[in-house]
């Protein structure tokens, strides 16, 4: 790849000069691994053959030892792999390896170690998948799904995958660590648990994989960092493999060489160059997106949270395309998001319908209190003006008028065929109850990742489509230059109010009200997730 701009990786200078193999580990450790059974995607159900990249790694991990003693030079890799390349595949099988393979210690720990549970789990179930799937290794293993725990009893050695969130990890004694998404841990304490376990194994091995992060000062930044001084040569270290595969900052993002330079899986064919070319044509408009298809597909790290989540102009064009005037909302199924973020400056209601075009009618009002009012005018924030366009209600006092909230949303279910009021119970309980005594349609709705995913992606979509029509709201306007969108390690998003840099609440009254409508969409209201006419469920 010499035609590449300067400093895009794809690889490692490591992999591409002959490997040495003294003993044959790494052709025994490439054999042991090419028996295995894929169980997903459109090889599900052969064996699993590695890609050149991927066998280069095993045979330069395994194979590089020192023929005297057979011990191994590398102990740590680092692979930065963009998302959608088999990660998750590959290390399954490396953790096979070290289970039941020619790598395993007596009495041995393999540890795969993520963020979350759900990352966690995805883990463990590709390589409890892989097992199933052979009839030696099924017989030869207990799972122990309960657990995410499979143990090899001949050897009496055990794999687990665990979390951060789930941290009873002192007394271990790991010999290989899988440390999946490091970007997404949200301290180091978890990481200097089980790299020191590793202190009473003779040969303990360290693979992390991760996407590309946002900002410095992290583990996964000082690992990375130090991954590219390995790279480059400004540090020598025969124990650290850096396997880059990484477009440099100032590339054409849209280059599809650079795409398939350090998207490995393209050329396999197991990635899909459409999807890309989709998503990249978002991305062209959204800035959010943008940072997104840089970070997470060409493993561009992001220097910064603070990413203006939509262009303002195009924003702008689907909001002038139609006027919005509340009786639009007569005849229409009517959802409403509330947002009591900050019960002493903003909270915000929005009615949301389907419009024509296949988009969305937004209309709605925020309310602050006089005390706030004055400071946010004083602090020359355009206050004064949303008050003068009647999107923002001022209520007396130092604490938001919630029997103000409480009145409108009566007038506005007596107007309109409203059918459901979405609320987060965070906080809002006492509110909710007020809301159920006048038969009002509640619904409650957490405000996580798994639920904002859709709404914040469907508001994009509408952006982008020019389909977002919210009648020129000024207050909502400046909202939305506010917000930013915090994703996860699979991409999904929500808004982040505390990295967003001003008031958001109008957004995320929004998004409820277009999750809500989203799903009615796709099925009917479950009695389980719902509070309406009168009835409270606590769940």
């Amino acid at each position: 790849m010499n035609d590449l701009p300067k400093g895009c990786f794809a690889g490692s200078r490591f992999l591409a000069a002959p490997i040495p193999d003294p003993l044959g580990y790494g052709q025994r450790a490439v054999d042991f691994i090419q028996r295995l059974t894929l169980t997903e995607g459109a090889r599900a159900g052969q064996n699993f053959m590695l890609d050149t990249w991927q066998e280069a790694i095993i045979r330069k991990v395994y194979g590089d030892v020192d023929p005297q003693t057979g011990l191994r030079k590398i102990r740590t890799v680092f692979l930065l792999l963009p998302r959608g390349n088999g990660k998750t595949t590959f290390t399954s099988a490396i953790g096979l390896l070290g289970l039941f393979g020619p790598e395993r210690d007596p009495a041995g720990q393999v540890i795969s170690a993520a963020a979350d549970r759900e990352q966690a789990g995805i883990a463990y179930a590709s390589s409890a998948r892989m097992i199933r799937a052979d009839p030696w290794l099924s017989q030869a293993t207990e799972i122990v799904d309960s657990r995410k725990a499979l143990r090899h009893p001949k050897s009496d050695s055990v794999y687990r995958a665990i979390s951060h969130e789930a941290f009873s990890k002192h007394g271990l004694s790991i010999h290989l660590l899988l440390a999946d998404e490091i970007h997404a841990w949200p301290s180091r304490e978890l990481w200097d648990v089980l790299v020191t376990s590793q202190g009473k194994r003779t040969a303990p091995l360290t693979f992390v994989t991760t996407t590309a992060g946002v900002g410095r000062g992290s583990l996964a930044w000082d690992l990375y960092d130090y991954a590219v001084k390995v790279e480059r040569g400004d540090v020598q270290e025969e124990t650290f493999l850096p396997v880059l595969f990484q477009a440099p900052h100032d590339c054409d993002w849209t280059d599809e060489a650079i795409w398939h330079a350090v998207n490995p899986a393209l050329t396999s064919g197991f990635r899909s160059i459409e999807e890309m070319r989709v998503t990249a044509r978002r991305a062209a408009e959204i800035p959010a997106q943008r940072e997104m298809f840089r970070r997470l597909y060409l493993n561009i790290w992001g220097d910064s949270a603070a990413v203006t989540w939509v262009d303002m102009p195009v924003y702008d064009e689907g909001d002038a395309a139609r006027p919005v005037e509340l009786s639009d909302f007569r005849d229409k199924p009517v959802f409403i998001g509330v947002d009591l973020a900050s019960v002493s400056d903003l909270a915000a209601v929005y009615c949301v319908a389907r419009a024509d075009d296949g988009g969305w009618l937004i209309w709605g009002r925020q309310y602050c209190p006089a005390e706030q009012y004055r400071k946010r005018v004083a602090d020359n924030l355009p206050y004064a003006e949303f008050e003068a366009s009647g999107r923002l209600v001022v209520t007396e006092g130092n604490a938001i008028d919630l029997s103000r909230i409480i009145a409108d949303l009566v007038d506005l279910c007596a107007e309109f065929a409203v059918e459901e009021i979405a609320i987060d119970r965070y906080g809002a309980v006492s509110f909710m109850q007020n809301l159920i005594e006048r038969n009002l349609p509640i619904t409650q709705f957490n405000q996580g990742t798994v639920t904002m995913n859709g709404p914040c992606k469907e508001i994009e979509r509408a952006i982008l489509e020019r389909q977002f029509h919210a009648g020129g709201d000024p207050i909502l306007r400046w909202n939305f230059c506010n917000v930013r969108a915090e994703p996860d390690s699979g991409g999904n998003i929500k808004f982040a109010k505390n990295k967003s840099v001003g008031k958001i609440d109008g957004c995320v009254a929004v998004a409820m009200a277009i999750g809500r409508a989203l799903f009615c969409d796709i099925q009917p209201p479950s009695p389980y997730e719902h509070v309406r006419h009168g009835e409270f469920l606590a769940i």
